[in-house]
């Protein structure tokens, strides 16, 4: 098979949106961060925070890697597009094949990141329903309608 120049520009539209993506868990856990910061200064639970803050940093070290093999793969594959157009083909086969790898590196990271995300909410998620379990559903529900007509 011979690669064309179109085969490495059809990564781009992929790369370039898996970077998007990627920035945007970045943006997301940096906010979460700065306001669990805040809570942590003012809060008397600090054990809680400071494991959620420890996950945090697991999954920011991680969304850093995706970012750096998405780059390399982006970088790698305007490499394939120039080496194309010079002619050695040869060498952008082997460019192309590295582009490739580095793209499913920094997918792999992706889903060991939403793993943990996945399990960080879980956790969130099963504290709501033990305080739900404590009350029966239909006193939750004529409390609620008391509350409302008092």
């Amino acid at each position: 098979m011979e690669l064309q120049l179109s085969t490495p520009a059809l990564l781009f539209s992929a790369i370039t949106l898996l970077m998007l993506a990627f920035t945007n868990r970045f943006l997301a856990i940096a906010s979460l961060i700065r306001s669990l910061h805040k809570n942590y200064m003012e809060s008397s639970e600090q054990e809680l925070i400071v494991e959620q803050i420890q996950n945090l940093r697991k999954r920011l070290s991680l969304i850093k890697g995706m970012q750096l093999f998405g780059v390399f793969s982006f970088l790698l594959c305007v490499i394939c597009m120039f080496l194309l157009f010079q002619g050695f083909t040869m060498a952008a086969n082997w460019v192309f094949i590295g582009s490739m790898a580095f793209l499913l590196v920094a997918l792999a990271l992706s889903l060991i990141e939403i793993q943990i995300s996945t399990k960080a909410l879980n956790l969130e998620l099963k504290d709501m329903e033990e305080v739900f379990k404590k009350r029966s559903g239909l006193d939750f529900i004529f409390k609620k309608d008391i509350k409302k007509n008092e």
